[in-house]
């Protein structure tokens, strides 16, 4: 419990140090966020804010998690396949980034071609886990187990690139992917814990942490973005902790805000395709509670609020699974 505390404290520590030097760079760089015409109006006023903050918040979680691993004595394979695995997520969130920047517009990597980079990056933690566990494919909710076979891999794959996907969905305003990354992360380093992952949990910490160093900076009006090079890392990190960690049902609440977001524009698209309805008045789903009127300060508190408890439910199931109430 010290480390995995002490990892936490490094994390908001160093986000905070890092942070800036580095928005100090950007902004004489001037290297800024191109705003998509379609986005809500009053979103034009962000143009041109410095983005690619990911950089600093990864740097920050990584130094804290290796400190911490190297004074915890748990600078294991599993810590390094993980730290590898982040580290990738951000090479692809960050070239992303670069070519926006480059072409001076919301465009990046084509859609295809990131969803080629995740899928082959989620195979890294996934194959490591197969040949290294040998309980690996066995999926449970409390008592009740299934094998999945060789149909685990898939489902791993789909479960870490989802969420990558699914984290970078969510941040699409002030705070919003921050503020309810926190109570995600601090659920999985909590889970981790007790499972006796403690190179897990001290990783978890880490993020939870380096995400509220962050905040300090993309609270409303920000003044920096994490950028892909943070939402697609960090939304791979949290799927890759709950594979490793064996804790995949229990993402479900952890990561519900961001299932809920992605849900959204899944629901959005089919339906206009479908029918040439539109069931929300934008998606993702932040974007529609702004345009009912609730201002970006209520929607992010409300959707960080909605993070918190239903991290605790989790955490609060995980206990219930353990003891086989349910």
């Amino acid at each position: 419990m010290i480390m995995v505390t002490i990892a936490f404290l490094l994390g908001v520590i160093l986000c905070m140090l890092f942070g800036v030097p580095y928005i100090d760079m950007l902004k004489k760089r001037m290297i800024g966020q191109y705003i998509k015409e379609e986005a809500p109006e009053n979103h034009a006023k962000k143009q041109g804010t410095p983005t690619t903050g990911g950089v600093f918040i990864i740097a920050a979680l990584i130094m804290a998690s290796v400190i911490t691993l190297l004074l915890a004595q748990k600078m294991t394979t599993t810590a390094l396949i993980t730290i590898m695995t982040l580290v990738f997520y951000s090479f692809a969130g960050f070239q992303d980034d670069y070519l926006k920047i480059k072409g001076k517009n919301n465009d990046g990597l084509t859609a295809r071609g990131k969803l080629f980079r995740q899928i082959a990056i989620a195979l890294l933690p996934t194959l490591f886990l197969i040949t290294t566990n040998p309980e690996a494919t066995i999926f449970s909710v409390g008592s009740w187990m299934i094998d999945l076979k060789w149909l685990y891999p898939f489902f791993a794959v789909f479960i870490i690139t989802g969420a990558s996907n699914a984290y970078n969905l969510t941040d699409g305003l002030d705070g919003l992917a921050a503020g309810c990354g926190v109570p995600a992360f601090a659920a999985c380093s909590v889970i981790s814990l007790l499972l006796g992952e403690m190179e897990i949990a001290i990783i978890s910490a880490t993020v939870a942490g380096a995400l509220l160093g962050f905040l300090k900076f993309n609270k409303p009006k920000a003044e920096v973005f994490m950028g892909d090079t943070g939402s697609l890392a960090i939304g791979g990190l949290l799927g890759t902790l709950a594979v490793l960690g064996k804790f995949e049902f229990l993402l479900i609440f952890i990561g519900a805000v961001f299932v809920i977001e992605t849900l959204s524009v899944i629901i959005q698209v089919t339906s206009f395709k479908t029918t040439g309805k539109r069931v929300f008045k934008m998606a993702p789903i932040h974007h529609h509670f702004e345009l009912l009127g609730w201002s970006e300060k209520k929607v992010v508190t409300v959707f960080a609020a909605v993070s918190l408890v239903l991290s605790i439910i989790a955490v609060v199931l995980f206990e219930l699974f353990s003891k086989g109430i349910l």
